[in-house]
């Protein structure tokens, strides 16, 4: 090939030819380096792009906040609340227990000898007295017995008699010097003797009257007879054999407990003299029973629970309360008497411990710690921190803060004498401007 053509010389200078050892770059390699650069732009991109959004945000929000710290009215819109005055009244202080009604007296009645039961008297149900016949026992038995003894009783009377008669001629003849002192004495023994018989004999005859009368089975207590635990007919044993219950029901009592730290202050009242007061509720503790009175109090405390047992008396003459009914037991210790009261629903607890939102002016809220005292569920007493007239939140708490704006749209402006002339508020001032009324809330 000739050296001179000007075309081989310029490949063989500028493009020249590999060696044949030299290794070839894949195609791979170079993806993979695009795919990289790609994921580091598309990063770069996301961290600008919420750079961005801070900036924006930072920069809506900072007209707000400003307007917040200097117009206050401008910034934030005010909530609307529902209010209530702090007003001055009484507050039972009640002590609240779990109780179970129980009867004064419940009698099982059981025969006191045995024998067929040949009668019922009662009916199931029945409200019955002192002294109402209930069953009789076959008293047959019992009165051949005493008809045997009464015979026996006889005859040993008669024997005493003439034992006394010739104890009498004995002591006749022993003053005439015509008997010995020791027949006498004999015959004053057999006198005693003859009179320990009699009387062993009246116990007997005693005895079997008395088993007459247990046949004959009455009411040992006034109330109401349960269901019969046996017919007509069946051989009872004394003293095991169930007949009927009878359970007290006019007064009736209720049990129930206290914890041991309020037996000081019922035992301060009760040495006082007072008379307090026990309401008996439902289960749901929503309906109040009946009313009665404290009666008594349990001389220990219960070391396994830390609490006290009371029990209150009630006449219970409409028997709403029933034998070992479960019953909410509260107790009326005390009153406290011209007292700061506050609703319950305005009371709040968090940081600041017990507080309220307390209105200053009409238009914006402080949060005013408080202590509270007694309460009776929608009512509770303030101890300190609030004064009678003052005027809290009670609807609308939730969205509040230490200074915050607030629309007031219930509860009652009542305490505000010049409520109509009130400063009005943006929203009315921006409505006076177009020649528009503000609704009323």
């Amino acid at each position: 090939m000739n050296e001179s053509s000007p075309i081989r010389r310029e490949t063989a200078r500028e493009y020249p030819v590999a060696p044949a050892d030299a290794p070839v770059r894949p195609r791979r390699s170079r993806l993979i380096r695009w795919l990289l650069l790609a994921l580091v732009l598309a990063g770069a991109g996301a961290v600008a792009h919420r750079w961005y959004e801070a900036r924006t945000r930072k920069g809506a929000e900072t007209p707000a906040a400003t307007g917040g710290r200097h117009g206050g009215r401008h910034g934030d819109m005010p909530q609307a609340v529902g209010i209530a005055a702090v007003a001055a009244g009484d507050m039972p202080v009640v002590l609240q227990g779990l109780g179970t009604v129980t009867p004064l007296a419940t009698v099982t009645v059981k025969s006191q000898l045995s024998g067929y039961l040949t009668q019922i008297g009662f009916r199931e149900g029945q409200t019955v007295k002192v002294g109402d016949f209930l069953a009789q026992i076959d008293p047959r038995p019992y009165e051949a017995l005493l008809a045997q003894y009464q015979g026996q009783l006889a005859r040993d009377q008669a024997l005493l008699q003439n034992s006394k008669l010739d104890l009498a001629r004995f002591q006749t003849l022993n003053r005439q010097d015509s008997i010995s002192k020791q027949n006498v004495d004999t015959q004053a023994a057999l006198v005693k003797q003859n009179e320990g018989t009699v009387a062993s004999d009246q116990a007997l005859v005693d005895q079997q009257k008395l088993n007459i009368a247990y046949a004959r089975i009455t009411s040992p207590v006034e109330g109401r007879v349960g269901l019969r635990q046996v017919d007509q007919g069946n051989y009872v044993t004394a003293a095991s054999t169930a007949i009927v219950v009878v359970t007290q029901l006019h007064p009736i009592s209720v049990l129930f407990t206290l914890p041991e730290d309020d037996v000081a202050r019922v035992m301060r009242r009760l040495r006082a003299g007072a008379k307090l007061t026990v309401r008996a509720y439902d289960r749901g503790d929503s309906h109040e029973i009946a009313a009665g009175s404290l009666d008594t109090v349990d001389n220990q405390i219960d070391v396994t629970t830390g609490t006290v047992k009371l029990r209150a008396l009630f006449q219970n003459d409409d028997e709403t309360l029933f034998p070992n009914q479960f019953v909410n037991a509260k107790l009326t210790v005390d009153t406290v008497t011209n007292a700061p009261l506050v609703p319950t629903a305005a009371i709040l607890r968090g940081t600041p411990g017990t507080y309220v939102y307390l209105m200053d002016g009409d238009e914006k809220v402080v949060v005013r710690p408080i202590a509270v005292g007694e309460s009776d569920g929608p009512r509770t007493v303030v101890v300190s921190g609030l004064k009678v007239g003052d005027r809290v939140v009670t609807d609308g708490t939730d969205r509040l803060r230490d200074g915050a704006p607030v629309r007031i749209t219930g509860g009652g402006d009542a305490s505000k004498k010049d409520g109509d002339k009130a400063s009005p508020t943006p929203d009315a001032d921006g409505a006076a401007k177009h020649g528009r009324r503000r609704p009323q809330p």
